[in-house]
């Protein structure tokens, strides 16, 4: 098993909370402009997590993240199923490679630090116990 795979499983199986609950931020559903919604969360604080735009933003700053901290390919990552295991709405990248490529293309995303990548880079620190072991 991948380390980051291991790391994600054992910190699910020991966290009683997470602090990405999203019962106490407010959530949008909007599916007709998921392209435009997910560049949004790269480069603005947003109030609301927007559906499912959310999810495929999650998606690329992980599959970044894991293939520089793991020494992974980052469409491998994006293309596994196991990325976002609890996301009832992650698409892996060979489902929607269109979407994902658009994102991508827009938002520019590459060691980007504004928006709401910081909050999720905490999120993903938490979830691969970066630094804790």
């Amino acid at each position: 098993m991948q380390e980051w795979k291991a790391r994600s499983k054992a910190y699910h199986l020991m966290a009683t909370e997470h602090t990405d609950d999203l019962n106490q931020v407010d959530i949008v559903w909007k599916p007709d402009s998921i392209v435009d919604d997910a560049v949004l969360h790269f480069h603005e604080k947003v109030d609301e997590w927007i559906y499912p735009a959310k999810s495929y933003f999650v998606a690329i700053c992980y599959a970044n993240w894991i293939a520089n901290d793991f020494n992974e390919n980052f469409l491998d990552v994006l293309n596994d199923i196991d990325l976002l295991p609890h996301d009832p709405h992650f698409k892996v990248y060979s489902e929607e490679q269109t979407i994902y490529d658009d994102i991508l293309w827009y938002a520019n995303w590459k060691n980007n630090e504004q928006g709401m990548v910081p909050d999720v880079r905490k999120y993903y620190e938490e979830e691969m116990l970066i630094g804790q072991l």
